[in-house]
């Protein structure tokens, strides 16, 4: 089970906001063995990191050192303390060609990828490029608080089928998850983890959002 907490640029998970969101995550995997990470925002990246959380960035770009103003290098996103990266999510979007050039960046630094799509056929296609994870979200169920799983669960077992004719890549699922129901639902049809962000962030106590969902 893995559970990724995507801060985006919501005010509570930003600054002072996001360590704290990091502290609680950190505990909660200490505390239930379950893998729990962090995605902060790229200037946050160093602080969350600092509190011993595993930490994503929310995307990097597949450049090398050079000329790319406004670019967010691997390089630097791993030697602020990320250990891995977001790419692809429905709020950045990027060309097949984009995801295969910042897999390949990311690679180059050792940095974990975790690349969203939204159906099923997206999923198996970014599957082919060999990421560590693929994570399926139907962006218009993203921040509803109605979970894939329930909204239309063939989602989640078409993307798990399709993606396994092409690869071994473990699939996540994300979109509108709010409770540890949820997670049971997206596990029992095929997910290996999950992805969520205003569930937790935007929660009155990440620590107790983020025990929910993973006992």
């Amino acid at each position: 089970m893995f559970l990724l907490v995507n801060l985006k640029t919501y005010e509570a998970g930003t600054g002072d906001a996001a360590v704290r969101v990091a502290e609680a995550a950190r505990d909660v995997a200490d505390e239930t063995g379950v893998r729990v990470a962090v995605a902060p925002q790229a200037v946050d990246l160093r602080a969350v990191a600092e509190t011993g959380v595993e930490t994503f960035a929310q995307g990097v770009d597949g450049i090398g050192y050079g000329s790319s103003t406004g670019a967010i290098h691997p390089g630097a996103i791993a030697r602020a303390g990320a250990t891995g990266t977001l790419l692809n999510h429905s709020e950045r979007r990027l060309r097949l060609a984009g995801i295969d050039d910042a897999l390949n960046a990311a690679r180059d630094v050792s940095l974990e990828t975790v690349v969203c799509a939204n159906n099923p056929a997206q999923s198996a296609a970014v599957a082919a490029l060999e990421p560590d994870a693929v994570a399926v979200e139907p962006p218009e169920l993203i921040g509803t608080g109605t979970p894939v799983s329930k909204a239309d669960p063939d989602i989640i077992t078409d993307t798990v089928d399709r993606v396994s004719e092409v690869s071994d890549t473990p699939v996540l699922c994300g979109a509108g998850i709010t409770s540890g129901d949820d997670v049971e639902s997206a596990l029992e049809l095929g997910a290996e983890g999950v992805l969520v962000a205003s569930g937790v962030v935007k929660s009155e106590s990440p620590r107790d959002a983020m025990l929910d969902l993973v006992t």
